[in-house]
Order: structure tokens, then sequence, then C-alpha cells
């Protein structure tokens, strides 16, 4: 009886150091399993903010959405598209996140989650280097403004067009947008003030920047609203973490230092 005792008891022990066992190693795969992997939006025809060189995605927003991926622990992929698709491509569940130089306004916020804001841009008025005769929005009757598709200062330009009697182009890139002002197709363009800022420092693109800035809009990173608030957290934390440990800095540096 003795025996058998002991012998149920071992075997009992063996069932249940090999149960443990299984459970540590299901724990541990689950742990160290691939990470989740998160489509991002991207528009790359938006420096110092969004741009390709090399093969390579580069610039303000993509440093700052792949450290706040390694900070939090989630993987990316990147999804270029114009800036006017993005939110269309959330809704339609083809991206997770946006990231685009994407302006936080209250029309939006009806259709997207933004995190805090990561960058104070708002837009100015562009024209060619040589014009003297616009100098702010009231001296832009009769003419006409090309603007980018989708963009805070496209809104901006068809709110104020019909009051101050101007005319609306509209296009899916800053660069067709600049283009069209070098030309003379256009007489002045709106666009975010750092984009229009590193674009002119980076070479002579026949064009200046006239007036103060039309508003003070920041930019925020998206997620669709109310699908996803435990991306939207791991977002948020990561942004405060690149804050305080001085990696937002160098990354805002690194494209636009003084």
């Amino acid at each position: 009886m003795k025996k058998y005792g002991f012998f149920s008891l071992l075997i009992a022990f063996v069932f249940l150091l090999t149960a443990c066992g299984e459970d540590q190693a299901a724990n541990s795969s689950s742990e160290g399993g691939e990470k989740k992997v998160y489509k991002v939006g991207i528009d790359t025809t938006y420096p110092p903010f969004e741009f390709e060189e090399g093969g390579e995605y580069k610039g303000i927003d993509i440093d700052l959405i792949n450290a706040i991926a390694e900070n939090q622990g989630f993987q990316i992929e990147f999804s270029p598209m114009d800036f006017g698709g993005i939110i269309p491509a959330m809704q339609a569940g083809q991206l997770d996140i946006a990231i685009a130089g994407m302006s936080i306004t209250d029309e939006r916020k009806k259709i997207v989650d933004f995190s805090d804001p990561y960058f104070d841009a708002g837009i100015t008025l562009v024209v060619k280097k040589d014009n003297e005769n616009i100098k702010a929005v009231s001296d832009l009757k009769g003419k006409t403004v090309a603007v980018k598709k989708g963009t805070v200062g496209a809104k901006f330009a068809q709110e104020h067009a019909g009051k101050e009697g101007f005319q609306v182009t509209q296009f899916n890139d800053s660069p067709a947008m600049f283009q069209e002002v070098v030309n003379g197709n256009a007489d002045a363009l709106i666009e975010d003030y750092p984009v229009i800022a590193y674009a002119i420092a980076q070479k002579e693109l026949g064009l200046k920047v006239v007036g103060e800035r039309l508003n003070g809009d920041q930019y925020g990173i998206a997620v669709l609203k109310g699908k996803n608030p435990e991306l939207l957290e791991k977002i948020n934390k990561g942004l405060a973490g690149l804050k305080k440990n001085g990696k937002y800095d160098e990354i805002i540096n690194k494209y636009l230092a003084e």
C-alpha cells in the first residue's frame, strides 16, 4: 500500500512539473513572440517631415514614429500615398496609424483620434521671390492661389476665397504646387511654414514667405476614432518618453536646426 501510494504521488508530481513547464513555455513564447505590426500612412512629398532619399524613407515623422515604436515594443510598416488619401485609407481599414504632418482640427477629430501634439506648425503665404505686390491675404484679390489637396492650407484658402476674391487651384503634392507659382501659373501658395522654410533653405526655389503665419495649428499622430485606444495610449507614452530622454529634440534638430 505504501509503495503504491508513493508511486502515485511521484507520477502526480511529475505531471505537475510538466504542466508548469508547458505553461511557462507558452508564456515565454507569448512574451518573446513576434511584435505587433501596424501599418502607417505617410506622404513622402512632405520634407522635412517625410521624404524618400536613396530608396529610404526619411524625415521628422519617419524618425519619430520609428522611435516611438521602438520605445513601446511594436513594429511598423510604411504605406506611402497622397495626403488626401490617408484618412480614407484608415476608414477602409488599410492603415492603423497616420503620421503625415497632419494638423489637429475639429473636422478631423470627427473621424480620427489624435495623439498629444508633437509639433507646432502654422500655415503661411508664399510668392515668387521677385513678387513685391503680395504681402498678405488681403492682396490676393483677382489672383490664383495654389494649395495641396486635403490640407489645412487648402481649407483656409477655400474659406477665404470668396471674401478676398481669389481663385483656388489644388494639387496632390507640394513640389507640383511650388512649381505652379514658380512658372507663373499661380500668384501665390499656402503651405505649412516648416515645410516651405525647409524647402527654401535646402535649395533655391525662387520663392519667399510673406507676412505672418495665418494660423497656429499643431500636428498630431492619428488612429481611427474609437477603434484603437490601446495603440493611441502607446503612441502617447512613447512620445512622452522621447521628450523626456532627449530623443525628440534630437530628431527635430536633425532636420530643423537653426
